[in-house]
């Protein structure tokens, strides 16, 4: 059978892009995960993964017959259990590798944590660095550092990104043709499962729904204007255009991850290390980032809360995105991404 890559849209079906090998098993934590796939015609559907077997759930009364991984959510308190015995059923199960991975969530709303690791707040300080205030990189750095004691008394650093810049965990990044500096940022996410408002730090994680990659890939060259540098950064032009956050393969259910604090997040680019390190980094917690979330904003069931990157980005290291790259992403216990770069005039105008 052949298979062949697809990029998924909220609201619209999946849309072929080019031939693609079959995924043949996700590696995920715990017994089961949640997924959407597609076959090679047809839109895409929810369901439960277990390593290299899915089970459709729209076929199932006992959820709902869900049209999409939200509506599950939408209810996550009701059909939780009902996911955890339908896990253990054996009937009904196909091969993943007859389907096609989509994004695992059409969210609502994505809220994205800003400068939240340590080492990634001081390699950022260095790299846009012009030397104008009269600093070396070396005192750049050392003020960067000492910084990172006194962000504890202030909220974290959070602005909004847009559904749709959403794109699969296996689908392709296209380079927008007047970028310049496209640049990964490899994150852990959680998935909201319950209305929350105002929740408290220490009750924040009893409302996720469980925990997906997304890789916030970013055109560094846009996030602040010369013409108007007194307004800060432009988040839309920065990091909102098509397929610029892979998510997914799958959401694994909180019980599953003791430890949201302790996985390892790590990028290769073309077979090359680029980000290995802990969330441990992290300078606010997720708990801390979706309790600040809510007090603001009304966090409803699928929508995404990215947590922030660890150091290791291209601008850092002075090598940036281009087409033909491929990146190789993983957190620990939620599977892998795998995503090729492509140049924007070389995509049909559809999938731009």
């Amino acid at each position: 059978m052949r298979k062949v890559r697809f990029r998924y849209h909220l609201g619209r079906h999946m849309l072929k892009t080019m031939e693609s090998t079959p995924i043949t098993r996700i590696d995920h934590a715990g017994e089961w995960a949640l997924t959407q796939l597609s076959a090679a015609t047809g839109s895409p559907f929810p369901a439960l993964l277990r390593h290299d077997r899915i089970l459709d759930l729209s076929a199932f009364e006992q959820v709902g017959s869900p049209r999409s991984v939200r509506e599950l959510l939408d209810r996550w308190d009701e059909v939780l259990p009902v996911l955890g015995r339908l896990a253990h059923s054996t009937e009904n199960w196909l091969p993943l590798r007859d389907f096609t991975p989509a994004s695992p969530i059409e969210p609502r709303q994505i809220f994205q944590a800003g400068a939240n690791y340590r080492s990634h707040v001081i390699d950022i300080a260095a790299a846009h660095h012009d030397g104008s205030d009269g600093r070396t990189i070396e005192q750049v750095r050392a003020d960067a550092a000492a910084e990172m004691d006194s962000r504890l008394d202030h909220p974290p650093y959070v602005f909004q990104g847009l559904p749709s810049a959403v794109t699969g965990a296996y689908d392709d990044v296209v380079l927008p043709v007047d970028g310049t500096e496209p640049d990964w940022e490899l994150e852990l996410a959680a998935v909201i499962g319950r209305r929350a408002r105002r929740v408290s730090a220490d009750d924040a994680l009893g409302y996720v729904a469980g925990w997906t990659i997304v890789n916030d890939v970013t055109l560094r060259e846009k996030i602040f204007r010369k013409d108007i540098p007194a307004l800060g950064a432009d988040w839309l032009a920065a990091k909102n255009s098509p397929s610029f956050l892979p998510t997914g393969p799958v959401i694994v259910p909180a019980h599953a991850i003791s430890d949201p604090g302790d996985l390892r997040i790590r990028l290769e680019l073309n077979g090359e290390v680029m980000q290995d390190e802990s969330t441990k980094d992290m300078i606010f917690d997720a708990a801390r980032i979706i309790a600040h979330c809510s007090s603001i904003a009304t966090l409803l069931p699928g929508d995404l809360v990215l947590t922030g990157s660890p150091a290791g980005n291209g601008k850092a290291r002075g090598r940036l995105l281009r087409a033909g790259d491929v990146m190789d992403s993983t957190v620990t216990g939620l599977g892998s991404q795998r995503n090729v770069c492509v140049d924007e005039e070389n995509v049909g105008e559809e999938n731009r």
